[in-house]
């Protein structure tokens, strides 16, 4: 029987790991794994390399992994989550860094927004959102003309429930147990329809792989069978 994800059950279940955020070697070890090159796609598609005072809005935000290292590069970052436990932990570490973060806890399906941000992070989000179509839209008006929206999440076919869910969660652990829903995975043809439908142009999409030889993870341009990212901008 398929568990069926609510609201509910993914606060509850975030929530329980909220302490984990700053672990290199605990529940969130994959994604200390893979900052890089998420930090990398992102620094990829940005025409200037003075980051100084670039407004940044990461969404799903967890315990800061992503919105820190931008912070360090002098961005203004607005980090947002649905889980109040997770913000308290991003506010602690940043604090304890030096590093002037707006956090605050928001409804992700409800997100309320007045600010223009020049680049929107959407890192493995939207495959917790019961509509994600809504948020792609919502965003929309907070995207500055030039900006650059980012997106990463996961491709739906059986190789993604085999190794996100069968694999990844059950049996090496890499990712907390019930952490996704296969029914709500994205494939990358969906997400291009939603943001052509909301007038963004899709700038690239790219997978994200697993070289179990070298034990390590890469940009694939080819391969966006499992995980993968999207970046697009506003027509």
């Amino acid at each position: 029987m398929i568990k069926k994800f609510t609201k509910k059950s993914e606060l509850e279940h975030f929530r329980k790991l909220s302490n984990e955020w700053w672990s290199e070697s605990g529940k969130f070890k994959i994604l200390h794994d893979i900052r890089p090159i998420r930090i990398k796609y992102v620094l990829n598609h940005l025409e200037t390399k003075n980051l100084k005072g670039l407004e940044v809005l990461d969404l799903g935000c967890g315990g800061g992994l992503i919105s820190e290292p931008f912070a360090r590069l002098g961005c203004n970052v607005t980090g947002l989550d649905f889980v109040s436990e997770n913000i308290k932990v991003a506010k602690i570490h940043a604090k304890e860094n030096n590093l002037n973060i707006n956090y605050k806890t928001v409804d992700l399906e409800n997100i309320k927004l007045k600010k223009k941000y020049e680049v929107i992070i959407v890192y493995e989000v939207l495959e917790h959102l019961n509509n994600w179509r809504k948020l792609i839209k919502s965003l929309k008006k907070n995207l500055s003309p030039d900006g650059l929206i980012f997106i990463s999440t996961i491709n739906r076919n059986i190789l993604s429930k085999i190794f996100a869910i069968d694999v990844a969660e059950n049996l090496l652990k890499w990712i907390p147990k019930n952490t996704h829903e296969y029914e709500k995975f994205i494939k990358p043809e969906e997400l291009e329809e939603v943001l052509k439908f909301e007038k963004f142009k899709i700038i690239d999409f790219t997978g994200l792989v697993f070289n179990p030889i070298m034990k390590n993870w890469k940009l694939s341009h080819k391969n966006t069978k499992i995980n993968y990212f999207c970046c697009a901008k506003l027509t």
